[in-house]
Protein backbone atom coordinates (compact mmCIF):
# COMPACT_ATOMS: atom_id res chain seq x y z
CA UNK A 1 0.00 0.00 0.00
CA UNK A 2 2.82 2.37 0.87
CA UNK A 3 4.60 1.67 -2.43
CA UNK A 4 1.39 2.18 -4.38
CA UNK A 5 0.78 5.49 -2.59
CA UNK A 6 4.31 6.68 -3.29
CA UNK A 7 3.96 5.74 -6.96
CA UNK A 8 0.63 7.51 -7.44
CA UNK A 9 0.94 10.37 -4.94
CA UNK A 10 1.64 12.92 -7.66
CA UNK A 11 -1.42 11.89 -9.68
CA UNK A 12 -3.64 11.90 -6.58
CA UNK A 13 -2.43 15.33 -5.55
CA UNK A 14 -2.92 16.70 -9.08
CA UNK A 15 -6.47 15.27 -9.16
CA UNK A 16 -7.30 16.89 -5.82
CA UNK A 17 -5.93 20.26 -6.94
CA UNK A 18 -7.79 20.21 -10.26
CA UNK A 19 -10.96 19.09 -8.51
CA UNK A 20 -10.66 21.96 -6.03
CA UNK A 21 -10.15 24.46 -8.84
CA UNK A 22 -12.76 23.28 -11.32
CA UNK A 23 -15.51 21.69 -9.19
CA UNK A 24 -17.13 25.13 -8.52
CA UNK A 25 -17.11 25.85 -12.25
CA UNK A 26 -18.77 22.52 -13.02
CA UNK A 27 -21.35 23.24 -10.30
CA UNK A 28 -22.06 26.64 -11.85
CA UNK A 29 -22.52 25.24 -15.36
CA UNK A 30 -24.79 22.41 -14.19
CA UNK A 31 -27.07 24.67 -12.16
CA UNK A 32 -27.35 27.19 -14.97
CA UNK A 33 -29.60 24.55 -16.59
CA UNK A 34 -31.64 23.93 -13.44
CA UNK A 35 -35.39 24.28 -13.83
CA UNK A 36 -35.83 26.09 -10.49
CA UNK A 37 -33.96 28.70 -8.45
CA UNK A 38 -32.61 26.08 -6.02
CA UNK A 39 -28.84 25.89 -5.81
CA UNK A 40 -28.68 22.77 -3.62
CA UNK A 41 -30.66 20.29 -5.71
CA UNK A 42 -30.91 19.80 -9.46
CA UNK A 43 -34.64 19.57 -10.21
CA UNK A 44 -34.56 19.18 -13.97
CA UNK A 45 -33.01 20.43 -17.20
CA UNK A 46 -34.24 23.78 -18.47
CA UNK A 47 -33.08 26.77 -20.54
CA UNK A 48 -35.30 29.23 -18.68
CA UNK A 49 -32.37 31.10 -17.13
CA UNK A 50 -30.73 31.63 -20.52
CA UNK A 51 -34.05 32.99 -21.75
CA UNK A 52 -34.27 35.20 -18.67
CA UNK A 53 -30.73 36.38 -19.38
CA UNK A 54 -31.77 37.70 -22.81
CA UNK A 55 -34.54 39.71 -21.15
CA UNK A 56 -32.32 41.19 -18.42
CA UNK A 57 -31.47 44.68 -19.67
CA UNK A 58 -28.95 45.37 -16.87
CA UNK A 59 -26.87 42.30 -17.68
CA UNK A 60 -26.99 42.98 -21.41
CA UNK A 61 -26.03 46.64 -21.00
CA UNK A 62 -23.25 45.66 -18.61
CA UNK A 63 -21.97 43.10 -21.10
CA UNK A 64 -21.72 45.62 -23.94
CA UNK A 65 -20.09 48.20 -21.66
CA UNK A 66 -17.52 45.62 -20.51
CA UNK A 67 -16.91 44.56 -24.11
CA UNK A 68 -16.30 48.14 -25.20
CA UNK A 69 -14.08 48.94 -22.23
CA UNK A 70 -12.06 45.72 -22.60
CA UNK A 71 -11.51 46.21 -26.34
CA UNK A 72 -10.36 49.82 -26.01
CA UNK A 73 -8.26 49.11 -22.91
CA UNK A 74 -6.56 46.07 -24.45
CA UNK A 75 -5.72 47.93 -27.66
CA UNK A 76 -4.30 50.97 -25.86
CA UNK A 77 -2.44 48.76 -23.36
CA UNK A 78 -0.71 46.78 -26.12
CA UNK A 79 0.34 49.94 -27.98
CA UNK A 80 1.80 51.54 -24.85
CA UNK A 81 3.31 48.26 -23.65
CA UNK A 82 5.02 47.72 -27.01
CA UNK A 83 6.65 51.14 -26.84
CA UNK A 84 7.66 50.62 -23.21
CA UNK A 85 9.06 47.12 -23.81
CA UNK A 86 10.96 48.25 -26.92
CA UNK A 87 12.49 51.13 -24.97
CA UNK A 88 13.61 48.89 -22.11
CA UNK A 89 15.06 46.16 -24.34
CA UNK A 90 16.68 48.21 -27.12
CA UNK A 91 17.85 51.17 -25.02
CA UNK A 92 19.54 49.71 -21.96
CA UNK A 93 21.04 52.98 -20.75
CA UNK A 94 19.11 56.21 -20.36
CA UNK A 95 18.46 58.59 -17.50
CA UNK A 96 15.55 57.48 -15.33
CA UNK A 97 15.49 53.90 -16.60
CA UNK A 98 15.26 52.39 -13.11
CA UNK A 99 12.41 54.73 -12.16
CA UNK A 100 10.63 53.95 -15.42
CA UNK A 101 10.96 50.20 -14.78
CA UNK A 102 9.73 50.56 -11.22
CA UNK A 103 6.68 52.56 -12.31
CA UNK A 104 5.85 49.94 -14.94
CA UNK A 105 6.07 47.09 -12.45
CA UNK A 106 4.23 48.88 -9.61
CA UNK A 107 0.70 47.91 -10.78
CA UNK A 108 1.75 44.25 -10.75
CA UNK A 109 2.35 44.25 -7.00
CA UNK A 110 0.13 47.10 -5.81
CA UNK A 111 -3.27 46.10 -4.35
CA UNK A 112 -6.11 47.00 -6.71
CA UNK A 113 -7.92 48.78 -3.89
CA UNK A 114 -5.01 51.22 -3.57
CA UNK A 115 -4.83 51.69 -7.35
CA UNK A 116 -8.56 52.27 -7.60
CA UNK A 117 -8.62 54.74 -4.72
CA UNK A 118 -5.65 56.71 -6.03
CA UNK A 119 -7.16 56.88 -9.52
CA UNK A 120 -10.46 58.03 -8.03
CA UNK A 121 -8.76 60.87 -6.17
CA UNK A 122 -6.82 61.80 -9.31
CA UNK A 123 -9.91 61.82 -11.52
CA UNK A 124 -11.92 63.88 -9.01
CA UNK A 125 -9.09 66.42 -8.72
CA UNK A 126 -8.68 66.61 -12.50
CA UNK A 127 -12.42 67.01 -13.00
CA UNK A 128 -12.60 69.86 -10.51
CA UNK A 129 -9.56 71.60 -11.97
CA UNK A 130 -10.07 71.07 -15.72
CA UNK A 131 -13.65 69.82 -16.02
CA UNK A 132 -12.44 66.50 -17.43
CA UNK A 133 -12.75 63.56 -17.19
CA UNK A 134 -16.21 62.81 -15.82
CA UNK A 135 -16.45 59.52 -13.99
CA UNK A 136 -17.68 56.89 -16.41
CA UNK A 137 -16.42 55.05 -19.46
CA UNK A 138 -13.31 57.21 -19.89
CA UNK A 139 -12.07 56.87 -16.32
CA UNK A 140 -12.67 53.10 -16.33
CA UNK A 141 -10.68 52.74 -19.56
CA UNK A 142 -7.79 54.81 -18.17
CA UNK A 143 -7.70 52.70 -15.02
CA UNK A 144 -7.73 49.45 -16.96
CA UNK A 145 -5.01 50.70 -19.30
CA UNK A 146 -2.79 51.36 -16.29
CA UNK A 147 -3.18 47.76 -15.15
CA UNK A 148 -3.13 46.18 -18.60
CA UNK A 149 -0.02 47.99 -19.74
CA UNK A 150 2.01 46.52 -16.87
CA UNK A 151 1.01 42.94 -17.71
CA UNK A 152 1.38 43.33 -21.47
CA UNK A 153 4.85 44.85 -21.06
CA UNK A 154 6.10 41.71 -19.31
CA UNK A 155 4.85 39.49 -22.16
CA UNK A 156 6.18 41.66 -24.98
CA UNK A 157 9.48 42.40 -23.25
CA UNK A 158 10.28 38.69 -22.87
CA UNK A 159 9.67 38.12 -26.60
CA UNK A 160 11.82 41.09 -27.61
CA UNK A 161 14.70 39.73 -25.54
CA UNK A 162 14.49 36.41 -27.40
CA UNK A 163 14.29 38.01 -30.85
CA UNK A 164 17.37 37.78 -33.07
CA UNK A 165 18.64 41.35 -33.45
CA UNK A 166 20.57 40.40 -36.56
CA UNK A 167 17.27 40.60 -38.47
CA UNK A 168 16.92 44.27 -37.60
CA UNK A 169 20.57 44.94 -38.33
CA UNK A 170 20.31 43.25 -41.71
CA UNK A 171 17.28 45.37 -42.61
CA UNK A 172 19.15 48.54 -41.70
CA UNK A 173 22.16 47.43 -43.75
CA UNK A 174 19.82 47.06 -46.73
CA UNK A 175 18.70 50.67 -46.37
CA UNK A 176 15.65 50.56 -44.10
CA UNK A 177 15.08 53.48 -41.80
CA UNK A 178 14.57 52.75 -38.07
CA UNK A 179 10.83 53.31 -38.36
CA UNK A 180 10.63 50.88 -41.29
CA UNK A 181 12.61 48.29 -39.34
CA UNK A 182 10.23 48.61 -36.42
CA UNK A 183 7.05 48.21 -38.46
CA UNK A 184 8.29 45.76 -41.12
CA UNK A 185 10.66 43.55 -39.11
CA UNK A 186 10.20 43.93 -35.36
CA UNK A 187 6.41 43.96 -35.11
CA UNK A 188 5.84 40.91 -37.38
CA UNK A 189 8.37 38.93 -35.35
CA UNK A 190 6.65 39.70 -32.05
CA UNK A 191 3.10 39.40 -33.37
CA UNK A 192 2.34 36.34 -31.22
CA UNK A 193 3.43 38.22 -28.08
CA UNK A 194 1.28 41.17 -29.12
CA UNK A 195 -1.74 38.91 -29.53
CA UNK A 196 -1.03 37.16 -26.23
CA UNK A 197 -0.70 40.52 -24.46
CA UNK A 198 -3.93 41.74 -26.04
CA UNK A 199 -5.87 38.66 -24.96
CA UNK A 200 -4.42 38.87 -21.44
CA UNK A 201 -5.27 42.55 -20.99
CA UNK A 202 -8.70 42.06 -22.58
CA UNK A 203 -9.49 39.33 -20.05
CA UNK A 204 -8.16 41.36 -17.13
CA UNK A 205 -10.21 44.38 -18.14
CA UNK A 206 -13.38 42.41 -18.81
CA UNK A 207 -13.08 40.66 -15.44
CA UNK A 208 -12.13 43.65 -13.29
CA UNK A 209 -14.44 44.69 -10.44
CA UNK A 210 -12.36 46.70 -7.95
CA UNK A 211 -11.01 49.44 -10.23
CA UNK A 212 -14.33 49.64 -12.07
CA UNK A 213 -16.19 50.15 -8.79
CA UNK A 214 -14.03 53.16 -7.94
CA UNK A 215 -14.06 54.75 -11.39
CA UNK A 216 -17.55 54.05 -12.74
CA UNK A 217 -20.15 56.78 -12.85
CA UNK A 218 -23.92 57.11 -13.16
CA UNK A 219 -25.31 55.02 -15.99
CA UNK A 220 -22.04 53.19 -16.65
CA UNK A 221 -21.83 49.75 -15.05
CA UNK A 222 -19.71 46.85 -16.27
CA UNK A 223 -20.89 43.25 -16.34
CA UNK A 224 -18.80 42.13 -13.33
CA UNK A 225 -20.29 44.99 -11.32
CA UNK A 226 -23.82 43.92 -12.26
CA UNK A 227 -23.08 40.29 -11.37
CA UNK A 228 -21.55 41.35 -8.06
CA UNK A 229 -24.59 43.47 -7.17
CA UNK A 230 -26.91 40.58 -8.04
CA UNK A 231 -24.88 38.13 -5.97
CA UNK A 232 -25.13 40.35 -2.88
CA UNK A 233 -28.93 40.23 -3.06
CA UNK A 234 -29.16 36.44 -3.23
CA UNK A 235 -29.10 33.60 -5.71
CA UNK A 236 -30.00 34.52 -9.28
CA UNK A 237 -29.56 31.64 -11.76
CA UNK A 238 -29.31 34.17 -14.59
CA UNK A 239 -25.84 34.90 -13.23
CA UNK A 240 -24.97 31.23 -13.67
CA UNK A 241 -26.10 31.42 -17.30
CA UNK A 242 -24.07 34.57 -17.93
CA UNK A 243 -20.98 33.06 -16.32
CA UNK A 244 -21.36 29.86 -18.35
CA UNK A 245 -21.50 31.80 -21.60
CA UNK A 246 -18.45 33.81 -20.57
CA UNK A 247 -16.50 30.64 -19.79
CA UNK A 248 -17.51 29.20 -23.16
CA UNK A 249 -16.33 32.32 -24.97
CA UNK A 250 -13.02 32.39 -23.09
CA UNK A 251 -12.46 28.68 -23.72
CA UNK A 252 -13.05 29.13 -27.45
CA UNK A 253 -10.66 32.10 -27.49
CA UNK A 254 -7.93 30.15 -25.68
CA UNK A 255 -8.35 27.13 -27.95
CA UNK A 256 -8.31 29.35 -31.02
CA UNK A 257 -5.15 31.09 -29.84
CA UNK A 258 -3.53 27.71 -29.13
CA UNK A 259 -4.34 26.47 -32.63
CA UNK A 260 -3.01 29.70 -34.16
CA UNK A 261 0.23 29.47 -32.13
CA UNK A 262 0.73 25.81 -33.08
CA UNK A 263 0.26 26.59 -36.77
CA UNK A 264 2.69 29.49 -36.61
CA UNK A 265 5.25 27.27 -34.87
CA UNK A 266 4.91 24.61 -37.58
CA UNK A 267 5.32 27.23 -40.31
CA UNK A 268 8.47 28.58 -38.70
CA UNK A 269 10.02 25.11 -38.69
CA UNK A 270 9.42 24.60 -42.41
Amino acid sequence: MTRWLQAHLGKIWMTVVYGFLFAPLVFLVVFSFNSTRQDSRFTGFSLRWYEALTNDSRLLEGFFVSLKVAFISASLSVVLATLAAYTLVRYTRFRGRNLFTAMLNAPLVMPEVIIGLSLLLLSVSAQRSFGWPDRGLTTIVLGHVLLGMAYATVVIQSRLKEMDRSLEEAAMDLGCRPSQVFFLVTLPNISQALLAGWLLTFTLSFDDVVVSEFLSGPGVTTLPQVIFSYARRGVNPSIYAAATLLMLAITLAVVGFGIYTARQARKSKL
